[in-house]
């Protein structure tokens, strides 16, 4: 039943409705991509840390389930770049996605490289540092789409659940570095300064993202975290590091703990992805939860401002005000969705000019009312979820000036923000921002 012809100002208000549940439902493509997206990374991080072992070993003793990771891996890839080819490049719906598209560039690149980077590590042409180097490179351009998709998310609930696995995904990810790194050094019988640092810092950057993550998972997802935390892997692991950390070259260990060390560290990182397969499965059914509460609401809503359209503005036939024609059903898409905070005066004062009688004037205002108080709630939701993806930009931002300035590697520039952050007894994006602010060149008199 098509909706009653009523005054422009129930019209945009239907139609702010109908633009929130279209964002939704963009939201939910975005969040099925997130999670394939993450099917992928764990499938590469399988296939690098086999990658390494078999390049660490003169016989082909590990090729044949490399093969088998590899195929699964490019399943996978198949599926992601078939999401990616489903998606709106139109510019009229792509508002504040530059980011997401420049970082989905990048990745299908470096996918179009995975196949030679393969053929190499067959043909043992390509070292495991090297190799390693490579797949880190094509995860971290999957991880850099995981988090444009969370910065640009207008659900406070699924805003959250995306910060969440964004950083529980980055996490998983350094525990991957760290078992090449572990494999790298163990297989050598020590770790030089270089690899015990890089080691180190592996280990205190997965903490850091997974206490972000902690902050903002679910009761469920942070039982199975704890659940990892007290497994016997995880204590294995933590006397493997201090084992690692008191190597040199004059006191060596037995070759042979790199296959213990990749063994224990693949089963923390598959009771990790365990957790992630979690959080993949509450990001789709919040998506679809949000969707169906946005069309129960819209539904409610259409048939509110049918019934307010419907009444009888006036006593006097006569006077009745005559109502304004239907305006189109949908509104430009290009418009970005901002909230200005209105003071009940202001919408009182519009509303004084418009031709709807005082008892139907003020049930729009009532209607007007409710749901800017819900969006300012919305909003608020969304700037405290936020917060850590603006962080670790100004974090990023730092470490990028120090490598930039100094001529730092990528772990140089963090190592040396955190112990900054340490000596000084502050939060690492507190010394972030003090690094970015004495940067800033100061302006002329």
């Amino acid at each position: 039943m098509p909706d009653r012809p009523m005054p422009p100002a129930l019209h945009f208000m239907l139609a702010a409705r109908r633009m929130e549940l279209c964002g939704l439902e963009g939201l939910a493509f975005t969040c099925e991509l997130v999670t394939q997206i993450s099917q992928l990374v764990h499938a590469l991080q399988r296939e690098r840390g086999y990658s390494n072992l078999f390049l660490g070993t003169p016989d082909q003793v590990h090729l044949g389930q490399l093969e088998r990771l590899s195929d699964q891996a490019l399943a996978i890839e198949q599926a992601v770049c078939a999401r990616f080819e489903a998606m709106d490049l139109d510019t009229s719906s792509a508002v504040d996605r530059a980011r997401l598209f420049t970082r989905i560039a990048y990745v299908l690149h470096g996918l179009q490289e995975l196949p030679r980077l393969r053929r190499r590590i067959r043909e043992h042409r390509i070292v495991a540092l090297h190799a390693t180097a490579a797949f880190t490179r094509l995860i971290g351009g999957l991880l850099a789409v995981v988090f444009e998709a969370a910065d640009t998310a207008a659900d406070p609930a699924i805003t959250r659940l995306l910060v969440a696995m964004f950083n529980f995904m980055q996490g998983k990810e350094l525990a991957g570095q760290e078992r090449a790194t572990g494999v790298a050094g163990f297989l050598a019988g020590y770790f030089d300064n270089g690899l015990r640092q890089r080691f180190e810092q592996l280990a205190h950057a997965q903490d850091r993202c997974f206490e972000t993550f902690a902050d903002f998972a679910g009761s469920h997802a942070l039982a199975m975290w704890q659940a990892l935390l007290a497994h016997e892997c995880t204590g294995q692991v933590q006397r493997l590091r201090a084992l690692a950390s008191g190597t040199h070259s004059q006191a060596q260990v037995d070759a042979g703990l790199s296959e213990l060390w990749f063994e224990i560290t693949t089963q923390r990182i598959d009771m990790m992805k365990a957790i992630e397969t979690h959080l993949e499965q509450s990001l789709l059914d919040a998506c679809q939860r949000s969707i169906q509460a946005a069309r129960l609401d819209l539904e409610n809503h259409r048939r509110l401002v049918n019934r307010l359209a419907s009444l009888d503005p006036a006593s006097d036939t006569e006077q009745q005000p005559q109502l304004q024609p239907h305006l189109p059903p949908h509104l430009p898409p290009h418009l970005p969705p901002r909230l200005f905070n209105i003071q009940a005066s202001d919408l009182e004062s519009t509303l004084a000019a418009d031709t709807l009688a005082p008892h139907l004037g003020r049930s729009v205002l009532d209607l007007l009312q409710a749901q800017t108080q819900r969006l300012a709630g919305v909003t608020d939701e969304l700037e405290q979820a936020r917060q850590a993806l603006n962080d670790r930009k100004v974090v990023e931002r730092a470490k990028k000036w120090l490598m930039d300035q100094h001529q730092l590697s990528e772990p140089q520039a963090y190592a040396r923000l955190r112990q900054a952050a340490m000596d000084r007894g502050q939060r690492l994006v507190e010394v972030a921002h003090q690094l970015l602010a004495q940067a800033q060149p100061t302006p002329r008199a």
